[in-house]
């Protein structure tokens, strides 16, 4: 039984008044934290992809993936106002199901944050060569991509990928209050990219691209919501910054809710406007779906500024995943799971610096050294995994800690949560062989680790 030892929520609580994380955000704050781990690659990359499957379908393909993150974000809007701790699901797990299952679940968002940080950057890194090509600059071949990520070209390592994940490492060691600036303008200003290809492209859709609405049936809808799901990744990541927000209770679902509804939105909108200039067909093997579109209407000029805010974006995703994946460790190693290095907080940006370092670098060589197709579909099983079970975790602990002080509850418990875990897996059924394999795979590497280290050094065992 002590694999499923829990963690009491007062202890949890205690810890986090004992913090040294400077707590510096609002809600408005965490609505742009949100809104900037979500809009990237999805939208900018991704949605040409999903269009291949649904065809003019895709907006239902958004608003099917938007429905099952809405689930799991009641639950975690829940969580974030009852625990207001660094962590996230793990967090939560920890504190309903036990040690084993928490570390599980840490050990699957590791996988999101991580591979999500290294696959924008890769994304990131093909946008940034499209805009040093239209100034006549090229990288030599060999530092444009991964190994094997360009058929036919002898590609090495990706140095744009890198760099732009050493730049964000470079700002989240400098402190939470320095990071928040940077992420609002930046968001705002992809926000604004957003807007103005909505109010251009509308004037250009042709309504016989609409027809025939969904030429491979349901089947091809929900292959496309699987893939779409990756671009509402990033909400979650809200709660990793439960210790450095003011008045969590409140702030926490107001970032977590209030920014997937606006991208909602955003993304029904744009997936429509795109798949109604453009014949979905034509969407194969093109990496910038928006650009596309506005180049059909006509409207170079605007393709250029889509091709800043694309990334813009991705620095946004790059930026508050890495920022997640700093914080989940950090939950981690305070509890003895992981090396003390990681919990480590400097005194002068009251930030992990050794653990953001670390972290950013690993992923940076990821990024170098890995094409992006492999990373994409391991990040969506590790996240629909997490999705499922903060949702059972919501209703364990309603019977079991009914007297805990709730600022935020799921309606119609346990219905909706029931219906959140129905649907992750779902999307998870729809996932490749492959996927399955490489995550069963990680889990097993994850479990040799907790036994060989974790569990005797836990803060619980002790």
């Amino acid at each position: 039984m002590s694999l499923l030892r829990k963690k009491d929520v007062s202890v949890m609580m205690d810890q986090k008044s004992h913090s040294k994380l400077a707590r510096h955000l609002s809600g408005f704050d965490l609505v742009l934290l949100g809104i900037g781990a979500i809009i990237g690659t999805g939208i900018f990359v991704l949605t040409g992809t999903g269009a291949l499957y649904a065809g003019p379908a895709l907006p239902v393909a958004f608003i099917i993936s938007a429905i099952v993150c809405a689930l799991a974000a009641l639950c975690y809007a829940e969580f974030s106002s009852m625990i207001p701790v660094s962590g996230s699901v793990y967090t939560y797990t920890y504190a309903t199901i036990g040690e084993l299952v928490a570390w599980i679940i840490g050990w699957c968002l590791i996988l999101e944050y991580g591979l999500a940080s290294s696959a924008v950057a890769t994304g990131w890194s093909g946008y940034f060569q499209s805009l040093l090509s239209g100034f006549g600059i090229s990288l030599p071949t060999a530092l444009t991509a991964a190994p094997g990520a360009v058929p036919g070209s002898e590609t090495f390592f990706n140095l744009p990928a890198f760099l732009i994940l050493m730049v964000i490492t470079l700002l989240l060691s400098m402190g939470i209050k320095e990071t928040k600036r940077v992420n609002n303008i930046m968001v705002l200003v992809k926000v604004a990219v957003v807007v103005l290809f909505i109010v251009v492209g509308i004037w250009y859709v042709e309504p016989g691209n609409y027809t025939p609405f969904a030429p491979f049936g349901i089947s091809g809808v929900l292959q496309a919501s699987a893939i779409a799901f990756f671009a509402y990744l990033g909400f979650d990541a809200v709660t990793s910054a439960a210790e450095e927000v003011k008045d969590p209770g409140r702030n926490l679902p107001i970032g977590i809710l209030g920014s997937l509804a606006i991208v909602t939105v955003l993304y029904v909108v744009v997936s429509a406007i795109m798949v109604g200039i453009v014949p979905f067909k034509q969407f194969e093997g093109v990496d910038s779906p928006v650009s596309l579109a506005l180049k059909v209407a006509g409207q170079d000029w605007v393709a250029g500024f889509v091709d800043l805010g694309a990334i813009v974006g991705m620095t946004t995703v790059i930026l508050v995943m890495t920022f997640g994946l700093v914080r989940l460790l950090f939950a981690m190693s305070r509890d003895g799971l992981l090396p003390k290095i990681f919990s480590d907080v400097n005194e002068k940006s009251h930030t992990p610096v050794k653990a953001t370092w670390i972290l950013g670098t690993t992923a940076g060589l990821i990024a170098g050294f890995v094409p992006l197709g492999t990373l994409a579909e391991l990040i969506n099983i590790g996240t629909l995994a997490a999705f499922a079970l903060i949702s059972i975790a919501v209703v364990i602990l309603r019977k079991t800690r009914p007297d805990l002080k709730r600022a935020f509850k799921v309606p119609w418990v346990p219905f909706l949560p029931i219906l959140s875990v129905l649907a992750c897996i779902m999307l998870m059924l729809n996932l490749q062989t492959f996927t399955w394999i490489a995550f069963f795979i990680w889990t097993a590497i994850g479990l040799l680790v907790y036994f060989g280290y974790g569990r005797s050094r836990s803060k619980l065992q002790q």
